[in-house]
């Protein structure tokens, strides 16, 4: 699970989030930019999303879309998480 939370997309994401909510302390009124920024931000979180949960499914050996990065190592995927599995 450490590998989800701490992974370089999700920090990513939760310190692009915090800047654009310091962008939003200030009292000025809300421009387009800002709510384009905040899409791109909303879009970003559920690509880290996505990516997680395929890597998850993959590691359990259930089948992944096949847009998806990760389609086609989910073998190699598997093995890594069983030899844990076995090393623990």
């Amino acid at each position: 699970m450490r590998k989800y939370l701490f992974g370089t997309g999700l920090l990513t994401a939760i310190t692009g989030g915090l800047t654009l909510l310091r962008g939003l302390r200030e009292n000025e009124p809300l421009t387009w930019r800002q709510v384009l920024a905040w899409i791109s931000w909303g879009i970003s979180v559920a690509l880290v999303v996505g990516a997680i949960v395929d890597l998850r499914r993959a590691a359990s050996g259930k089948e992944i879309a096949k847009d998806s990065p990760i389609h086609g190592n989910e073998r190699a995927l598997r093995k890594e998480r069983l030899k844990r599995r076995l090393e623990e």
